[in-house]
């Protein structure tokens, strides 16, 4: 493109909000116009995150509608439920948006009302909305002019799932996930769970009788299903890990077939995706080797050649599980490169 994409962030005060700054701030085809935030409106954004110091002197506003309407791409990192009440006025304005939460990501308006407790502000928004997993979606995401960004959880286990029900190799419905994510999944609003004292040295589950991204990942699951199969069912149960950021999914279906080679079946469905990495036989991913990037790495494993399969997933639950995962959304509905923006190497140590 000729002239830099203007972004704004709605909601940059929290976890996702800097992840989105972090990524965008670097990017060489957009300027951040505007960061939003009703309680922090006036105060320099790099005084609110002294990691951005020098980087950017943009401060807090107050969102508007028609100062973000200058904007050509408006992400919303906000609580669920916020978003609904902007986004009709600008999507009339002709304005993409990109939601990091889970406002339009279910395609049930009744279902998302059941699970996040709350009548839905905009439901004629949700028809028009399309799921920004780009491994399943990238076709559908170029022409968007709404992305609902997948969740952390629901990133992770659809990778790893995808080529199993692609292929419909295991029993759809008997798949069982146990993921564990670090604190920053909870948001930065203060929380009993999430401190210090309570998180470390500790390890639980939690919301295992029913958690709300468990309808979003069997949505997922049963659009790439062939026609005719039977419905992809889960059981999800997620679990707190005493770190900050990270994401372990272990995956597990019974196989209907003994023959296929599942190293191969892998390496193939993402041998072209930029930021899925299958990794070689016998691996075991482990949170810290895509800390801070944008990458899935993904191993698949047949303990005991037995007719289990288990899949392994780790993402950075505020990268490719949120803003990451945002960025290559603007990326794809803009035509830009892919990539761009987004070339950080994982931290280690």
């Amino acid at each position: 493109m000729d002239s830099k994409i203007r972004a704004a962030i709605v909601g940059g005060t929290g976890y996702t909000g800097v992840e989105l700054l972090r990524f965008l701030l670097r990017h060489p085809q957009v300027e951040v116009a505007q960061v939003t935030s009703r309680a922090q409106e006036g105060v320099a954004v790099a005084d609110w995150f002294p990691s951005l110091r020098g980087s950017t002197a943009l401060t807090f506003s107050a969102p508007d509608v028609d100062r973000l309407s200058d904007c050509d791409v408006v992400f919303f990192a906000t609580p669920h439920g916020v978003a609904q009440a902007q986004v009709p006025a600008l999507l009339a304005r002709g304005v993409r948006v990109i939601d990091l939460s889970a406002d339009f990501r279910i395609r049930d308006v009744d279902t998302w009302e059941h699970w996040y407790r709350q009548p839905h502000g905009c439901p004629e928004a949700v028809a028009q909305a399309v799921y920004g997993l780009p491994e399943v979606n990238r076709a559908q995401i170029r022409g968007a002019q709404l992305v609902a960004c997948p969740g952390c959880y629901p990133t992770a286990t659809q990778l790893g799932f995808i080529p199993l029900l692609e292929a419909g190799l295991v029993d759809p419905t008997r798949l069982v996930a146990n993921a564990a994510s670090g604190t920053s999944g909870a948001g930065r609003q203060a929380s009993v769970d999430a401190l210090l004292s309570e998180a470390s040295d500790s390890f639980k589950a939690y919301a295992a009788s029913g958690h709300r991204h468990l309808p979003e990942i069997e949505q997922g699951l049963r659009d790439v299903q062939a026609d005719g199969a039977a419905p992809a069912q889960l059981t999800f149960v997620p679990h707190l890990l005493p770190m900050i950021r990270g994401i372990h999914a272990t995956l597990y279906a019974p196989l209907n077939t003994t023959g296929e080679d599942l190293q191969a079946l892998f390496e193939a469905r993402y041998r072209d995706e930029p930021f899925v990495d299958v990794m070689p036989a016998g691996s075991h991913p482990q949170t810290r080797s895509v800390r801070g990037s944008n990458l899935c790495r993904l191993a698949v494993l047949r303990p005991q050649g037995r007719d289990t399969v288990v899949v392994l997933s780790v993402i950075d639950n505020l990268a490719k599980g949120a803003s990451g995962q945002a960025v290559q959304n603007m990326n794809i509905m803009f035509g830009l490169p892919e990539q761009a923006g987004l070339e950080a190497l994982p931290l280690s140590p």
